[in-house]
């Protein structure tokens, strides 16, 4: 049995449902996870229960998975060196000095500065996002922006620029999905794809429009009220996705504010991670006939563990941090492994929270969610709406399961062989599927990337997910009104 017919989608729309009706994600997260153990054994609560505890110590069998945890907790341990080093407050000054001839922009400039930060930083999503927060995060809170609106433009700016630039995990990762469907150029069929995949465009755009418009809507736009009348970046409820004694750690007493103390770490944690890609990957590539070097690291970056990757780039910036601030003398041994600690320790509960994300993931695809969703819209078919169709399966498949990538790998055999067969312009069904991906991924509080969204901002998670949606609703429905058109012209 590949499915479980409508039970497949259950566990992950109620943990979804939940999280969002009672603002208790963990305990969400774990509903929809024993939910699905339950269906699982044949509806023994007993048998369900057990399986729920194995399938959380599972999480650790995959090693992706505990590298990906390790960094989750690590990075607060980055946070706490670049903010008690002073190099925050250093950071801050520099802006300042830069905003004070422009004050009639602080806001416009700030949040442009942060979305172009983010576009430039294309080789991994989850660096990404966490580069975005930890520099920007103390700038808007001193501007009084919401810390909903930081995830936001973080979360927005993240997948869609690593999806629309290939030279990435990213970009190997479809290729080669493309290469196991036959087609033996996809990088050709990428390229061809990315003027027809609409909603990472229409994202990134979107993001700049409501930033230089400054007209939000929605919970944005209570958010926005709430921080400029009431000096309130977070909601009196809101729970941050970080403790807030690492929030509140201040630049140590007597230290010179220097922007380089966070500047550099970060440098080096984004320059690690092409590095750690293409390392990882190279094993196999010595012997490759017919490749120059060009293509063998190009190769080696597709092939590279995007885990190992982050969690190397994570550890070295932590080391030059710490070498920094040795020879500069502002904290001995002993301070450091304190921060250490203490940094981790703020970011036990995104730690745990990806283990959820990790858990919940794999009971959907043993009920075979994605399949049962794919399957049950085979009715529908028709050339002119099979883009919007491919688009629309890939987005709820997405949301319910929490991943993009998991996503490309139910959607792209299946989208690709549909296209073919019933004369689909193909680089269009590719980008649906792509594109609802993204899509699908930005709106689920279970996705990984929205999660840590919320942990660099630190923003309460489920407040985040509820101001973003309508964004995303927006660009995403105006995506599928242009695959419906797309379907139109690309068949005639």
């Amino acid at each position: 049995m590949e499915h479980y017919g409508w039970l497949s989608i259950l566990p992950p729309i109620m943990a979804i449902t939940l999280a969002i009706k009672t603002r208790q994600v963990f305990i969400s997260l774990l509903f929809g996870i024993w939910l699905g153990w339950v269906i699982l054994n044949g509806w023994s609560f007993f048998a369900g229960t057990i399986a729920t505890i194995q399938a959380l110590v599972d999480v650790f069998d995959d090693a992706g998975n505990t590298r990906t945890i390790m960094f989750s907790a690590l990075v607060g341990a980055l946070i706490a060196f670049i903010q008690r080093s002073g190099g925050v407050d250093g950071f801050i000054l520099k802006v300042n000095a830069f905003l004070g001839r422009r004050k009639g922009n602080s806001r416009r400039l700030v949040q442009i500065l942060a979305w172009l930060t983010g576009f430039s930083i294309f080789v991994e999503s989850s660096i990404n996002v966490l580069t975005v927060g930890a520099i920007f995060r103390p700038i808007f809170d001193k501007l009084k922006i919401p810390r909903e609106k930081l995830a936001y433009i973080a979360d927005s700016i993240s997948a869609p620029t690593c999806i629309l630039i290939p030279l990435n995990a990213w970009g190997a990762y479809i290729m080669g999905l493309l290469l196991a469907q036959g087609i033996s150029d996809p990088l050709t069929t990428m390229i061809k794809a990315y003027p027809l995949n609409f909603y990472p465009l229409l994202a990134m755009a979107a993001v700049v429009l409501v930033i230089v418009s400054q007209k939000d809507f929605g919970p944005m736009k209570r958010a926005e009220e709430r921080a400029q009348k009431e000096g309130k970046v977070i909601a009196d409820n809101a729970r941050p996705m970080i403790s807030s004694e690492v929030i509140a750690l201040e630049k140590k007493e007597g230290v010179t504010a220097r922007a380089r103390n966070m500047l550099i770490p970060i440098f080096v944690m984004v320059f690690m991670m092409p590095i750690g890609l293409i390392y990882s990957g190279w094993q196999g590539m010595q012997h490759s006939a017919g490749l120059s070097t060009g293509q063998m690291l190009f190769a080696a970056l597709g092939n590279g563990s995007g885990s190992k990757a982050v969690l190397w780039a994570v550890l070295t910036a932590i080391l030059v941090a710490m070498l920094l601030y040795r020879s500069q003398k502002i904290f001995n041994l002993q301070e450091l492994l304190d921060l250490i600690f203490k940094g981790i320790g703020g970011l036990i509960p995104l730690a745990l929270l990806m283990m959820l994300a990790f858990a919940i993931g794999k009971v959907c695809r043993d009920l075979g969610a994605g399949l049962y969703i794919a399957e049950i819209t085979g009715q529908w078919l028709s050339p002119t709406l099979v883009p919007a169709i491919i688009f629309a399966v890939s987005s709820f498949i997405a949301f319910s399961t929490g991943t993009s990538w998991g996503t490309f790998a139910i959607m792209i055999p299946i989208g690709i062989p549909m296209a073919a067969t019933i004369g689909v312009y193909t680089p269009l069904a590719v980008a649906a599927a792509l594109g609802g991906g993204v899509f699908g991924d930005h709106c689920s509080p279970i996705s990984d990337t929205t999660i840590i969204s919320s942990m660099a901002s630190a923003s309460d998670h489920i407040d985040h997910v509820k101001t973003q949606l309508p964004y995303a609703l927006a660009a995403g429905g105006l995506a599928l009104v242009f695959y419906l058109i797309a379907g139109i012209v690309f068949s005639g």
